[in-house]
């Protein structure tokens, strides 16, 4: 399976980040990417932690035809397409897509890393993950996902702002 983690702090042309998370499932659909299935939409503060505005984050599951580097492609394109800008990292964002993992593949290239390389130390990754997949285990470190929730830095904070999955 491939999953997805989608994050959002500022609104877009879409709306607010919780309306601007719907359309981009929309958006993977239209690009060859079937949403399967979605975690909750949850709230979380920046990482790492600032003043910016909280952000909307969820895990999609995706099935496709497209290799790796086509799937990232992709979810480049739709970033493109919302309006995203890159200025400095970690700025706040109208969209962030990102490519968690590809099946079990394990791909170190320049620019190009699966699994991702901070989705293990991000609870508003791995939370939603669980939600869909509460059996993935990370194809590097071997640790289940329930693993690495419990090595998360406490300061995290996040919470579920809506109900229903899958």
């Amino acid at each position: 399976m491939i999953y997805v983690g989608l994050g959002a702090n500022v609104p877009s042309r879409f709306g607010s980040p919780e309306q601007t998370l719907e359309a981009v499932k929309t958006a993977l659909s239209e690009a060859g990417l079937a949403v399967v299935a979605s975690s909750r939409t949850w709230r979380s503060a920046p990482v790492p932690v600032s003043d910016d505005p909280w952000y909307c984050n969820a895990v999609v599951a995706v099935e496709t035809d497209k290799a790796p580097r086509e799937v990232l492609d992709a979810l480049l394109a739709i970033e493109d397409d919302f309006g995203r800008e890159r200025s400095v990292r970690n700025a706040p964002r109208l969209i962030d897509l990102d490519l968690l993992a590809y099946d079990e593949e394990v791909i170190e290239e320049a620019g190009f890393v699966l699994p991702h390389p901070r989705m293990h130390e991000r609870g508003f990754v791995l939370l939603p993950l669980r939600e869909i997949f509460s059996a993935w285990i990370h194809p590097v470190s071997g640790k289940t996902i329930d693993e690495l929730i419990e090595d998360l830095p406490t300061e995290q904070q996040l919470n579920p702002i809506e109900e229903g999955a899958a």
